[in-house]
């Protein structure tokens, strides 16, 4: 089973030379690494030139944003399951996407995830927040409930069945994706209990009041296309992330 491993970048020189040696390090040897950059004006692509043995597929071009840039790197992908990892993160740890192979394989899925931890920005084994997720059930997308995006991991023929990001939305694309796959009663998901990903903080959804308020607009447009709930499923959406900053003090990495 191979895993297409899909590093979206843009002007990241600082923390992506980090991202790649998390993919590169893996013990899991079937892994397809895909590297979409934006077109970066930084040290991007001589990072990624620097590693260039270690990518199979590399493309620096002009794009309209993450969702695009993500959208490019499905469409390059030839493994049997895809995942993501910004060129900001980390994986957990070197076994990571092995653990998560055998489990997909244990529990005969289509999609698996877990949870999330976001860090500090220079010091990513400082936990700053803790998105423990759960097993999924139809019930909790009208309650916003949603699997951290970044720990998703997914058969690819799934993203030719139910299309990939719509680039109609700016900052909930991955929202709206996540409602058309678990609104889905063909796919079986599984969760594992386990940190996938480490997320440095600072991402463009909650950035500014602005984006704050176009993320909550996108959200209810999404939740709406898909008949999944409406403008209380986000305020429980927006409640739930308040436990996740009362951290359980796991033993940093």
């Amino acid at each position: 089973m191979t895993i297409s491993i899909i590093t979206a970048t843009y002007n990241a020189g600082k923390t992506l030379e980090s991202a790649i040696l998390s993919v590169i390090n893996q013990t899991y040897p079937h892994i397809e690494f895909i590297v979409v950059d934006g077109k970066s004006s930084d040290e991007t692509v001589d990072i990624i030139n620097q590693y260039r043995p270690f990518i199979h597929q590399f493309v620096s071009e002009p794009d309209k944003g993450i969702y695009d840039a993500l959208n490019k790197g499905i469409q390059m992908s030839t493994g049997d399951i895809v995942g993501f990892l910004h060129a900001d993160d980390l994986f957990d740890d070197d076994t990571t996407i092995e653990t998560m192979v055998g489990a997909l394989k244990n529990n005969n899925a289509d999609v698996i995830y877990g949870d999330l931890e976001y860090v500090q920005v220079n010091d990513p084994t400082k936990v700053i927040r803790y998105w423990q997720s759960k097993s999924f059930k139809p019930s909790l997308l009208k309650m916003g409930w949603m699997p951290p995006h970044p720990t998703l991991f997914i058969k690819r023929q799934i993203y030719n069945e139910i299309g990939s990001f719509n680039l109609n939305y700016k900052i909930a694309a991955d929202y709206d994706f996540i409602l058309r796959l678990f609104s889905n009663s063909k796919y079986r998901t599984t969760y594992t209990p386990m940190v996938i990903t480490r997320m440095r903080v600072g991402g463009t959804s909650n950035k500014n009041i602005k984006n704050i308020l176009l993320k909550t607009k996108e959200d209810i447009r999404a939740l709406r296309k898909n008949k999944a709930g409406n403008i209380f499923s986000v305020i429980w959406k927006n409640i739930s992330k308040l436990p996740q900053f009362i951290y359980n003090n796991r033993s940093p990495k």
